[in-house]
Order: C-alpha cells, then structure tokens, then sequence
C-alpha cells in the first residue's frame, strides 16, 4: 500500500470539498418525496456543484463490468438496491420507499465523498431500524478512530454491532483512502477477513477515508444488474448506506463531510 498523508492545509481543502457535499446531500434528503424521479435528484446536484465550484467526481467513471461509462452525478440506490443505482427520469420514488444517495465532488483539487440512507413518506419499522443501525456503524467508526488504532478493531466493532442486531454486512464493497484522487489506499473494510488481518494498517495522524457500511436486511449476498452498475441484495430485501470522509488528527479524527 502507498497511504498518502495529508497536510493540515490538505485537510482544510478536502473540508471544503467535503461541505460542499454536505450541503448537496441535505438538500436531495429534503426533496427525497413521493413522485420525484431520481433524475430529477441528479439534476440538483449537478447545478448544485456548479454554484460551488465544484466538480462532480462519478460521471464517466469506468467500470470493466459495465459496457457504458457511469452517467449520473449521483448514485441512486432504491430498497434493495445497495450502491450504485443510475439516476433516471423513468424512476419515481414511491411512499415507503429508502433511497441510498452516495455524492462526490473535486474542488481546488481535493475531493469530498459521502453518502446517506434517506426515507420516503412513511416507511417501515424494519427499514428504520435497518438506517439507524446503518448509521450506528458509521458512528462507532468515528468515534473510535484516532491514531495509533488498528483498523480491524474498528471493523470488527462495526461488525459485531450490526451483527447483534440481526441484519449483515456486505463484504463486496469497501470503503478507501481518499485525497486528489476518489480511491486511493488503503481499502477500508466493514468487516474483519482474512485479507484485511494480513493487510491490517494503522491510523496514523494524516490519513484520510471514506468509511461506508452498507447493511442489508437479509443475505449479505449481493448480484449485479444488467447494466452492469446497479447492485442489489442477493434476497431482493432493503439495503442501507452511509458514508463519510474522515481525517486522522491528533485527538482522534475530524468528519470531513459536514456542513
């Protein structure tokens, strides 16, 4: 692995990149209701990074899975849908559904990447719980980062917590290091795996991921759609998302993607 650590001043500019998320991803949350497509939702924050300054980090990205380049700005993933759903004009959100929008952009050459689970109308009890666990997740990253720290003792407390609830964690995607570039290292697992033990890393003052559970009611079993983007449960049961960009500081680690 080749970790690039960051400057405060680096950090201070992936900060801004990084608000500049924040900002698009509270508003498709407020506009995340019954009847809006989902390329109405890339629209915003299309125009949004615009304003900004900014550009967005997804469009055109390659995938050798995929015949095409990926089209949106945002990922949409619907329901049982667990990254990287494309923006449509042909999808309409429904009441009850969840939406997992993961958003990027590159502003003075440093990037800002986050993501959100977001109800629709009034959703169900299980898929609440499956957001706040999700998010739990997250949150237990965070406040256990800080240098010195092992990664696989954070995952594995990811894990153990998702796992008491009774929901899994997907083992395909992982999160990563992040800087100039979307994805640098180190990969940034949710879970603890033979692959991560023998390439365990630790946080040093400087590095900077983005940590991203996705959880799933079901299987963590996942399968690709025809498009060769789209990526479901393996059940076709709900999945959830979150993310943030977080800097290893000297007293533990500073969220990068806040508004």
């Amino acid at each position: 692995m080749a970790i690039n650590l960051k400057t405060m001043r680096e950090i201070g500019l992936m900060k801004e990149a990084g608000k500049v998320v924040a900002e698009v991803l509270l508003k498709l949350k407020e506009v995340s209701t019954p009847g809006v497509t989902t390329a109405e939702l890339d629209d915003i924050a299309v125009e949004m990074s615009r304003k900004a300054g900014a550009a967005t980090l997804f469009k055109g990205v390659r995938s050798p899975y995929a015949k095409r380049a990926f089209p949106g700005a945002i990922c949409a993933s619907i329901n049982e849908q667990i990254v990287h759903g494309i923006p449509s004009d042909k999808v309409k959100l429904k009441d009850g559904d969840i939406i997992s929008i993961d958003f990027g952009v590159k502003l003075n050459g440093y990037c800002g990447d986050s993501a959100i689970t977001t109800a629709v109308g009034n959703i169900s009890k299980e898929k609440q719980k499956l957001m706040d666990i999700t998010k739990g997740s997250l949150d237990i990253a965070i406040e256990n980062a800080g240098p010195g720290v092992k990664w696989s003792y954070i995952a594995r407390l990811m894990q153990s917590y998702v796992e008491a609830e009774g929901f899994s964690v997907v083992t395909d995607y992982v999160g990563h290091g992040i800087g100039r570039e979307m994805h640098e290292d180190p990969k940034v697992p949710n879970f603890v795996s033979d692959e991560l033990l023998r390439k365990d890393f630790e946080l040093t003052e400087g590095m900077v991921l983005a940590v991203e559970p996705m959880v799933n009611i079901g299987t963590a079993d996942t399968r690709t759609l025809q498009d060769g983007w789209t990526v479901v449960t393996a059940d076709k049961k709900p999945s959830a998302h979150f993310e943030h960009s977080i800097a290893i500081v000297e007293n533990g680690c500073e969220v990068l993607t806040l508004k």
